[in-house]
């Protein structure tokens, strides 16, 4: 294996702060240093890389365009290196990280608001989410637990389903400029919001009402459902998401549901983590969590 080509963490500061400043006496009073010593790191930095950084015009610095496109590639290291030593430092000795995988939506609309206490009875394990479209970050070894939508199955996880999902229509209710829909097909005429992630959902929930429209492909589309109701909500259009997503606009009016048909998703939402991370004790405690906060919905449901 060749040698790596790292330089010391100096003499990038050293760089970045002359290149920022374009004077080694102003960056060596920075990093307290004297304006020798930056310089000297800097010449090392250049034999390095074998290219001059800097042009000395009339005792003033310079970059060269091989210094500009390497200030921009120091700018990220230096940023990275930062930001993991300031995660760093929110960690107490004892505290483990849980790395959640989950798709946007659910993540801010159901998730978060049922991690409401998590850390709490769990001040030892700190939680790192980050969006994921697909299950894939589990394999990948980038997340400890997933939550996704589909049909559970993945192979060499364990997949535990939460619960299933209806979807409806939903608008602004000045969209409709006041009148009623005597019939569903007549949503056809409006425009219709798309989900990149469900392509086939317009078409489905026509065909499930013995319609076929013509227009039920068409219609801009969206990532994520979040931003299909953020359209909804400003008039854009009208959107079919899943009732859960959707049922604090209902109960505020924000948005209206046009034509009173649900239809069952063919998929459910399930909770998923590595085969051999069944007992690891950070991986069940979200487990036995989230176990616990659907039992409390359940009981609360049937009162």
């Amino acid at each position: 294996m060749s040698k790596r080509l790292v330089p010391s963490m100096a003499a990038l500061q050293c760089f970045e702060a002359a290149a920022r400043h374009l004077s080694f006496t102003r960056a060596a009073e920075e990093l307290h240093l004297t304006q020798s010593a930056v310089s000297k790191q800097v010449a090392q930095l250049e034999e390095m890389l074998r290219h001059h950084l800097f042009l000395r015009i009339r005792r003033r610095l310079q970059l060269t365009p091989a210094g500009a496109l390497y200030l921009a590639e120091v700018n990220k290291i230096l940023t990275q290196v930062d930001m993991s030593s300031r995660y760093i430092l929110s960690y107490g000795e004892q505290t483990e990280v849980l790395k959640v995988a989950t798709q946007p939506s659910f993540g801010v609309r159901w998730l978060i608001p049922h991690l409401k206490g998590f850390g709490k009875r769990h001040p030892n394990i700190h939680l790192d989410i980050r969006n994921e479209m697909e299950p894939f970050a589990l394999l990948q070894g980038k997340a400890d637990v997933v939550f996704f939508y589909g049909q559970g199955t993945w192979p060499g996880a364990t997949c535990i389903e939460l619960f299933g999902e209806e979807v409806v229509p939903v608008c602004a209710a000045e969209l409709l400029q006041g009148r009623t829909l005597k019939d569903a097909s007549e949503l056809a005429e409006l425009v219709l919001l798309q989900s990149t992630s469900r392509p086939e959902a317009w078409h489905e929930w026509f065909l499930e009402q013995g319609l076929h429209s013509a227009h039920s492909y068409h219609g801009p589309r969206f990532d994520t459902f979040y931003m299909s109701l953020s359209a909804a909500q400003s008039g854009c259009g009208v959107a079919l998401v899943p009732r859960y997503l959707v049922a604090q606009e209902l109960a505020e009016g924000k948005l209206i549901v046009p034509w009173q048909h649900s239809m069952r998703s063919n998929g459910a939402h399930f909770l998923a983590f590595a085969e051999h991370a069944a007992e690891v004790p950070k991986v069940r405690a979200l487990v036995d969590w989230i176990a616990a906060e659907l039992a409390s919905e359940d009981q609360e449901s049937t009162e």
